[in-house]
């Protein structure tokens, strides 16, 4: 197995330049799956490959190094176990959402991948600590990997594999403003591989994303919502460098997206370095492994229900 260097964590503040906000870390509660069957047995993306062999012993290292730093951070990480036959069921964020401590399971677009719905199904019927499940979705629906939550808004991909359909349904049953984002680009076909949520708690919700993946309707939309976000380099976003998981200070992403880090490290964020370029070979990276668990002592949004249609807007 790869030796990885164990994470470490200090109580010293530094303090920020001036004209640099101060950024907050709040706790976080995950659900991770271990890549024990994790392999490319078959091709769905742009990013995998049947030709390129997969470490399994370096995909777990780099897993259980990406666990170890969330917890090394103050998170929780709650581990569902894998199912054999499901390789990519270590893509955790695309098992389902978890708003207020209410979970809908995914509905996913692939045969292949489809019996991986109903094992997260159970797991979150069952996992009690103030989690309700609301069972698996009615529409195509491939969870946090297309469903992102920037404060009281749901931002939500579609155009590769979650519906639109799905948009309305997830409106409806969480009581959020659902905000449509066209993805036009195969290989960004889930929002989390285009579009990240650093901090949630301001209004509006600071994010980072790539311009170019998105339709012009959504391109405008997000340049509307967002006009401070953080701008992706092409060359960030080819190694999956949107692909994080931020608790508002520290934001854990690939090692690769140098250039991220520094306009991270400008807007007060904190990057953490991880490697997964194992399991980058299926198509994802730090999202993809972490599904949040936001319980019910969240306040839930009294915002009015609305998806946005794009084209109705054009």
């Amino acid at each position: 197995m790869t030796a990885l260097t164990t994470p470490t964590t200090t109580s010293a503040t530094v303090p920020q330049p001036t004209g640099i906000p101060e950024r907050a870390a709040t706790p976080r509660h995950f659900l991770m799956c271990p890549p024990t069957y994790f392999d490319v047995v078959y091709e769905i993306n742009p990013w995998m490959d049947l030709g390129v062999p997969v470490d399994a012993s370096r995909a777990l290292a780099q897993w259980e190094h990406l666990r170890a730093t969330y917890e090394a951070h103050g998170h929780r990480v709650d581990v569902i176990d894998p199912v054999p036959g499901l390789p990519d069921m270590v893509y955790a964020a695309n098992g389902g959402v978890v708003v207020g401590g209410r979970a809908l399971a995914a509905r996913f677009t692939y045969p292949e991948r489809r019996p991986e719905g109903a094992a997260y199904e159970r797991w979150l019927a069952a996992a009690g600590a103030g989690i309700t499940s609301l069972g698996q979705a009615t529409e195509q629906n491939e969870g946090e990997g297309d469903l992102l939550l920037a404060g009281d808004v749901m931002l939500a991909g579609t155009g590769f594999r979650t519906s639109r359909a799905a948009h309305a349904e997830v409106a409806a049953l969480f009581g959020l403003e659902v905000v449509t984002l066209e993805l036009v680009d195969p290989r960004y076909y889930h929002l989390d591989t285009a579009l990240a949520v650093l901090d949630g708690g301001t209004s509006p919700a600071t994010i980072a994303y790539l311009r170019e993946a998105f339709s012009p309707a959504s391109q405008a939309e997000l340049a509307e919502r967002y006009p401070d976000a953080v701008l992706a380099t092409p060359e960030d976003a080819a190694v999956l460098g949107l692909n994080v998981v931020s608790d508002g200070r520290h934001v854990f992403l690939t090692d690769r997206a140098t250039g991220l880090h520094d306009r991270l490290r400008e807007r007060g964020f904190e990057p953490v370095g991880v490697d997964l370029s194992e399991l980058l070979k299926g198509g994802g990276s730090v999202k993809c492994c972490t599904l949040e668990l936001r319980p019910a002592t969240v306040p839930s949004t009294t915002t009015t229900t609305a998806v946005l249609d794009e084209e109705a807007r054009a």
